[in-house]
């Protein structure tokens, strides 16, 4: 991994963003966390949710106002990509999909957060998400060829299928992931930190794409200051929908990073593809909760609440690191190699258990299985 020989003259920029993001998501969660006790926004205690006490969302509104603060700022700013040159083939209809998109899709969450959707509802949201992005030119090109040189390309309408599974895959990863303080904002810290570090590298020469994912990873840093353990308010559904996408559309644009996105992040994207294997190989809808989660079963393990949060944190990291250390077909391979092995683990941590023993009914207000 080498980094571009200009990357000096673009750190002040990048820090810069980094700090101006993070400094209005940490100075607009305590005022949405107040708005949203007011209105009554509160994620109560349940079986499935591991909450002991009511929690304010929609705190994902700050990590939105944070990114695109900076993200628009950029743009007028620097219209003509003189300050941090822009990639040669990202158009302004592209810069309009992540910025516009973004906000849809905080504004599609909201709507959750406040009127408690059904999951359909949900879905056709991130699907309407996906396909706004898509008609604006996101599209995923061409990824790295797993099984030779060179790349795949995707053309038509298989890139464009492509990228609405991509980003709607991408937005559930980070929803069903999000279960424990600070654990979904802390991976995506850890994937923005990371895509933005290999866009300033030799590899991708991408510093306009790294400006904004420091941006992002401002703001996340800024709200998981409210986030982490006890979270003093939850990010929402505003939250996961905005992230989800961002993440997605972030890894698209300029030259691909989806390699590096599906490494940084197999945690939820594995979690996520076993979870939703199991609930259809079951009879359920893939969007029935339960407690089958790997934070849920690294819990039922014994470790705390702060201990399995670090310990994901960890392996993200890890992860992040690896994607940087790899290049081509390489990530790829690392990214089934940890498939596997991820299937591997749940397949242990839930061997022996009975198909009730996974569901959110089996387990009292703290999280304890009431099952002998």
């Amino acid at each position: 991994m080498r980094f571009i020989a200009e990357v000096g003259s673009y750190l002040p920029i990048v820090i810069v963003a980094f700090l101006v993001a993070g400094a209005v998501a940490l100075v607009l969660t305590p005022l949405i966390r107040g708005r949203a006790i007011r209105h009554g926004l509160l994620d109560r205690p349940n079986q499935r949710r591991v909450n002991t006490r009511p929690v304010p969302r929609a705190g994902g509104l700050a990590i939105v106002a944070g990114f695109v603060t900076v993200g628009a700022g950029l743009a007028i700013l620097d219209p003509d990509g003189a300050v941090v040159p822009r990639p040669l083939f990202l158009e302004l209809n592209e810069l309009v999909a992540l910025l516009v998109g973004g906000l849809l899709a905080g504004l599609i969450g909201g709507l959750d957060d406040w009127f408690d959707l059904r999951a359909r509802w949900q879905l056709a949201g991130q699907v309407g998400l996906a396909g706004f992005a898509v008609v604006l030119g996101i599209a995923v090109g061409a990824i790295n060829n797993p099984f030779g040189a060179g790349t795949i390309a995707f053309e038509g309408p298989f890139a464009a299928g492509f990228t609405v599974v991509w980003i709607v895959g991408m937005i559930n990863s980070i929803n069903f992931i999000d279960g424990l303080d600070g654990l979904s904002s802390g991976i995506a810290l850890i994937a923005a930190v990371t895509l933005g570090v290999i866009s300033l590298t030799t590899q991708i020469a991408q510093p306009f794409i790294a400006v904004l994912c420091f941006a992002l990873a401002g703001s996340l840093l800024g709200f998981l200051r409210w986030n982490f353990h006890p979270a003093a308010i939850f990010a929402g559904t505003s939250g996961v929908m905005f992230v989800g996408y961002t993440l997605a559309v972030l890894s698209i644009l300029g030259s691909a990073k989806v390699a590096v996105a599906l490494l940084v992040l197999a945690v939820p994207i594995i979690d996520t593809f076993w979870i939703i294997v199991r609930r259809l190989g079951s009879g359920r809808s893939p969007f029935t909760p339960d407690r089958g989660h790997i934070h849920h079963r690294l819990l039922d393990l014994g470790l705390s609440h702060r201990q399995t949060v670090l310990l994901i944190y960890a392996i993200c990291t890890g992860l992040g690191v690896l994607s940087l250390v790899l290049s081509g077909a390489n990530q790829v391979y690392a990214f089934l190699g940890v498939l596997v092995g991820f299937g591997l683990v749940l397949l242990f941590l839930t061997r022996g258990e009975a198909e009730d023993a996974l569901e959110a009914e089996s387990y009292d207000e703290t999280g304890a299985s009431t099952r002998p």
